[in-house]
């Protein structure tokens, strides 16, 4: 499942993809399977991106901010 929102939000703040992995302590590999929709991140890797980048679970997944656009 390719995860729209996540390329979408680190570009948003500027980031790269090595910045990103770095600072939640994964490869920059992992990180752009995961954008890919090549590896699907676990519950716990979720919630560390939302934190991370203050934006939901499902906008994370989906690119949206309201479900039902």
């Amino acid at each position: 499942m390719k995860m729209l929102g996540l390329r979408e939000a680190r570009k948003k703040k500027g980031y790269s993809q090595l910045k990103v992995a770095m600072d939640l302590n994964i490869s920059r590999e992992a990180l752009s399977y995961y954008e890919n929709g090549q590896r699907c991140p676990n519950l716990e890797m979720l919630i560390k991106l939302s934190d991370y980048f203050k934006v939901s679970v499902d906008y994370l997944i989906t690119g949206k901010t309201n479900r039902y656009q």
